[in-house]
């Protein structure tokens, strides 16, 4: 296994991480508990949640399952990296209107906190995260939560999850004027079929000294060689057809580049997101053994320019960057693409 620091923490996480929102509604808790140990045995030392986790309102069943494998014993919350979320509804008192519906308020975040301890059986948690942005909560209102957190030993590092750029300067700017480390990492949806966040994120992310974690970097599956799996009787969801329908003529270049790499398309998506400096840990979403285990294999591929180039023009993304100077500004380099 591969480690990497947290951003500009000197936190070392994996370099994959372990992604945990199948444990309950799709891998049952046996299952989970072998998946965890698993991913320790092969040096997975950074775990990611999130209070919403399992889909039954204000339950948190993930973080209670992960709660139970942690209280077995062992080292296995030294050993661990764990990272949890707070934004969504999770009233399960009917009446408790400060956990009710999304929102960041101190009050939610404080409380937010007590509950993931709590199903997570644990004293703190490594890396706290924003699920979302909230627009009516104030910045300096959500740091003087977090930094009560910290304070407290509750918390150790602050990171956001599907900001926006602007969103990543703004709260990192609010975090300087109350004396606060600020955001450490930005969890983005990112893939060879999803670069949006190359334009602005990835830049902001890159000036603050923070981790990159992205979510889905195989694209629920349809960077996994879906026509492959087609093609052996596997049919995907209704929706996922739909996608693979439209985009048929760039799939089959996707898999042919990657029949010829001689790696499979799962492998090859992921060895192309670690190619990328920005990127600290992708996440990945095992239902089984055998998908935790073959996911390593991304770790050893090597991609060249030439590589990286070819897989540039099947997955084009934003406008990247240009030897024409200043004479186009359009076709600069993000995030000023459209600063002239």
């Amino acid at each position: 296994m591969q480690y990497v620091n947290l951003g500009r923490t000197g936190c070392r996480v994996s370099r994959l991480c372990l992604g945990t929102m199948n444990f309950g509604p799709h891998t049952s808790e046996t299952d989970s508990f072998a998946l965890m140990d698993q991913a320790l045995e092969l040096g997975i030392n950074f775990f990611d949640t999130a209070d919403v986790y399992g889909w039954k309102k204000g339950e948190g069943i993930t973080e209670q399952i992960i709660g139970r494998w942690l209280a077995q014993g062992g080292g296995r919350r030294e050993k661990i990296i764990l990272a949890t979320k707070v934004y969504n509804d999770m009233e399960l008192i009917p009446g408790d209107v400060t956990m009710r519906g999304r929102g960041l308020s101190a009050v939610k975040i404080r409380r937010g906190c007590e509950g993931s301890l709590k199903r997570l059986k644990t004293d703190y948690i490594d890396l706290y995260q924003m699920h979302h942005i909230h627009r009516d909560s104030h910045p300096d209102e959500i740091w003087q939560a977090f930094d009560v957190l910290i304070k407290q030993g509750k918390a150790v590092y602050v990171g956001s999850s599907n900001f926006a750029g602007w969103h990543i300067a703004q709260y990192n700017e609010a975090a300087r004027r109350n004396l606060c480390v600020g955001l450490v990492s930005e969890q983005s949806k990112y893939s060879l079929a999803s670069r949006t966040i190359e334009l602005e994120v990835l830049p902001a992310c890159r000036a603050y000294g923070m981790a990159v974690i992205p979510w889905s970097p195989l694209e629920g599956g349809f960077l996994g060689g879906v026509l492959q799996k087609a093609a052996e009787g596997r049919r995907a969801n209704e929706g996922l057809q739909k996608r693979i329908d439209k985009e048929r003529p760039r799939l089959e270049a996707w898999e042919s580049f990657c029949k010829e790499f001689g790696h499979h398309p799962a492998d090859v998506a992921l060895a192309w997101m670690l190619h990328n400096p920005a990127i600290t840990s992708p996440i990945i979403g095992p239902r089984t053994s055998d998908q935790l285990a073959t996911s390593l294999r991304a770790l050893d591929i090597k991609l060249t320019e030439p590589d990286l180039q070819a897989l540039d023009r099947i997955w084009p993304g934003p406008k990247g960057p240009t030897d024409q100077g200043l004479a186009d500004f359009n076709a600069q380099a993000a995030p000023e693409a459209y600063a002239w």
